[in-house]
């Protein structure tokens, strides 16, 4: 217990950790939600470029931790109107330095300063048109200020099964600090 409340922060980790509702310590990976938006994440991805994002074995569940802890960045956000980020994996968040909480809901175009959103926007335009782009470049920008370089960034359309798109994700291995 005293190790999930150091987690979240706390300063009393007595008081903190009484607080710490059950569902904080599950694994993110473990939600049926999150099994299922994996699925369609990993599907959408082979769909649009014909390879495997990660290594596909062990159960829905097991994908779902790979793709979570794997090392290359993996980011998602659905298709609201001002979309919204739905999943971020360990190298997302540590990466744009924040939390599972503090991720999932952010509109996505935040993820760029103000000044690279037109950009941004274009891309993921030429990815709802194309259902992917394999050569995306640009600058991102952390929760706290910190700006990136993302190269050579897979972008694609996230469809379900009878093919409606659900969402845009995004997968890289290459960045670059800025400051």
């Amino acid at each position: 217990m005293i190790e999930t409340a150091l987690k979240i922060g706390s300063v009393d980790r007595r008081a903190k950790t009484a607080m710490v509702p059950r569902i904080c310590e599950r694994k993110i990976w473990e939600a049926e939600s999150i099994v299922s938006w994996t699925q369609w994440l990993l599907n959408s991805f082979r769909f649009w470029t014909g390879r495997e994002l990660i290594v596909r074995e062990g159960s829905l569940r097991d994908q779902a931790k790979c793709l979570f802890e794997c090392p290359m960045v993996v980011v998602s956000h659905g298709i609201e109107a001002d979309p919204l980020l739905n999943y971020g994996n360990r190298a997302a968040l540590d990466l744009w330095e924040s939390s599972w909480a503090e991720f999932i809901g952010m509109p996505s175009r935040l993820t760029a300063e103000p000044q690279n959103q037109a950009e941004r926007a274009r891309m993921l335009q030429r990815v709802e048109q194309n259902g992917f782009v394999d050569d995306y470049r640009g600058v991102r920008i952390s929760k706290r200020g910190r700006r990136f370089l993302v190269d050579r960034a897979f972008v694609w359309n996230v469809v379900d099964l009878q093919g409606q798109r659900r969402g845009q994700a995004a997968a890289f291995s290459n960045w670059l600090f800025l400051d």
